[in-house]
């Protein structure tokens, strides 16, 4: 996912108790940092104490400077940050020491506590509290098991949540942590440590949270949830005008569009997931000196370009960089475009560079804007910022196709997977962001188009399932194209991330009319060029 919002280090006084990350001051590249090593169990009774601690005392000691990463295990969501850590190394001179065990993690950062917090394994909600504690109070996160281990490393309790909120319901323990912790957490950044539930939590965003000393909590946007909702929107309302939200909605509360739909009607971004890894560190990572991000551009903004009588293929991952395919061995052998929106390059620029500098002439990176938000559900007074930000960051990265992703129109009448956009909205885009080269939209297929100026508003016509046979999958392809039959013919489609390139491959390699496939900068000039769909729009009858 973009910017280079970095962690420092308030002043503090001698009688100071808090510590406050700032982002968007730079550190120094270290010339050594530790890794720990979290374990690939994350069950309450399994290893989530473990991984909780490692992960908050990761973002106790990098508040100020990057000095530890985790290692997560390879099935961890965001894989394709799998060598991120050897990059750094070779790329930036940085030397790791590995700390094998908490014990050992313990011991070279503890200095970095001022004591610990103790969570009730009883009451999975109250680790969420003690995250938030964690930063306020600035303790290392511990169950009952780990005070032993706390102690012999000389901490002393700071808080401890055994038994205080047996019985109780998730909307009374996070009034309590407000009325307790909330005078204290940022306005500018929230923690949202949803994902998976029940026995399970994967708090790959906690340090983040811990260093800046955001509130963190899982409440539902689901309209039946009302006494949660209704927090939910009080905690909310109370952050500053464009504030993150770190982490993912809980699976087991709500949908991803009722949550998206809420945090953007707030004008708030969100950055996912939940299992987002590292944080604290890489965004301290900027670029190395004399790196510029560059794309694979193939055509300019005012370039012209004429379309012939066949199909056009266009095929996009979308579903940020980190969780795709990046690492696969056909990478570079068909066009595949890239989402990286403008937060990539904010939050952890070394791994951009990374990607960058791995990228082969067949890869092209698309942006958008900040965050992960419902245009349809900005305020409107809230959109021409936002385009402002996009617009700057787009230019200073050599980004110019924006990604656009809508699902607020979901309700008894509207289909699960509606992604149309009004023309109100289709607007604001043409009218913000006049300079690029032009608009994707959707998840599943939609049927929002349109044409001006040498710009297009392209939907995708197709979305690849993974776990869609390939025979299936270009039979639903030949068939688009026989519905479609004036040429030339767009035809985008979004790749789910869990696909393989190989798998792509053959199936594009069995379509029957052999289209082109081409990048998405050349995909939307084309279609410019010769416009051979409709304009057309989301309903406005349609209320999310």
């Amino acid at each position: 996912m973009k910017r280079i919002i970095l962690l420092s280090l308030l002043t503090l006084s001698a009688a100071a108790l808090r510590v406050q990350a700032i982002p968007g001051v730079a550190g120094p590249i270290p010339k050594e940092a530790y890794t720990v090593v979290a374990q690939d169990n994350w069950e309450i009774n399994g290893s989530l104490p473990e991984n909780a601690l490692l992960i908050s005392l990761q973002g106790l000691a990098n508040t100020d400077a990057p000095r530890v990463f985790v290692e997560y295990p390879p099935s961890w969501h965001f894989h394709d940050f799998a060598p991120v850590k050897d990059f750094y190394a070779t790329r930036y001179g940085i030397k790791f020491t590995r700390l094998a065990t908490p014990d050992a993690a313990l011991t070279a950062l503890s200095k970095f506590a001022k004591g610990y917090i103790v969570w009730d394994k009883n009451v999975r909600t109250s680790l969420n509290v003690a995250f938030t504690a964690a930063g306020v109070q600035r303790g290392v996160v511990v169950d009952e098991s780990l005070i032993p281990l706390a102690e012999k490393h000389g901490l002393k309790p700071l808080a401890d949540f055994r038994g205080q909120f047996t019985g109780q319901s998730d909307v009374q323990i996070y009034e309590w942590a407000l009325d307790r912790y909330w005078k204290d957490c940022s306005r500018d950044y929230l923690i949202w440590m949803g994902g998976v539930a029940w026995n399970t939590m994967e708090p790959g965003v906690a340090d983040l949270g811990i260093a800046m000393h955001a509130f963190v909590a899982d409440l539902s946007a689901n309209p039946k949830d009302k006494e949660e909702l209704a927090l939910h929107r009080r905690i909310l309302a109370q952050m500053n005008p464009g504030a993150f939200i770190f982490g993912w909605h809980s699976y087991a509360k709500d949908s991803e569009g009722e949550w998206v739909t809420l945090t953007s009607s707030y004008g708030l971004k969100v950055i996912g997931l939940n299992t987002f890894p590292n944080g604290t560190f890489m965004s301290q990572i900027e670029f190395s000196p004399g790196f510029k991000f560059t794309n694979n551009n193939h055509v300019t903004r005012q370039q012209k370009v004429t379309a012939e009588p066949k199909v056009y293929v266009c095929l996009v991952q979308s579903d940020s960089m980190g969780i795709g395919a990046w690492n696969e061995p056909e990478r570079g052998q068909i066009y595949y475009n890239w989402d990286v929106g403008i937060d990539g390059v904010r939050w952890y620029p070394g791994v951009l560079e990374m990607f960058a500098k791995d990228k082969t002439p067949k890869d092209y990176f698309n942006g958008g804007q900040s965050g992960y938000m419902y245009p349809v559900a900005i305020p409107p007074d809230r959109f021409p910022g936002l385009m402002k930000e996009m617009n700057e960051m787009m230019a200073k990265y050599d980004l110019h196709v924006v990604s656009v992703m809508d699902h607020t129109r979901r309700s008894a009448s509207v289909p699960v997977g509606y992604f149309d956009v009004p023309k109100r909205t289709v607007d604001e885009y043409f009218k913000y962001a006049p300079d690029v080269i032009g608009f994707i939209n959707g998840y599943a297929a939609a049927h929002t188009y349109d044409a001006r100026n040498g710009q297009a508003f392209m939907s995708y016509d197709y979305y690849l399932d993974e776990h869609r046979p390939v025979p299936d999958a270009v039979a639903d392809l030949n068939e688009l194209m026989r519905l479609n039959p004036k040429r030339p013919y767009y035809l985008l489609v979004h790749v789910r991330e869990s696909n393989s390139i190989k798998r792509v491959m053959e199936i594009v390699g069995q379509l029957d009319e052999h289209p082109e496939v081409v990048p998405v900068d050349t995909f939307l000039k084309l279609a410019a060029s010769n416009p051979t769909f409709k304009p057309r729009y989301a309903d406005e009858a349609l209320k999310p």
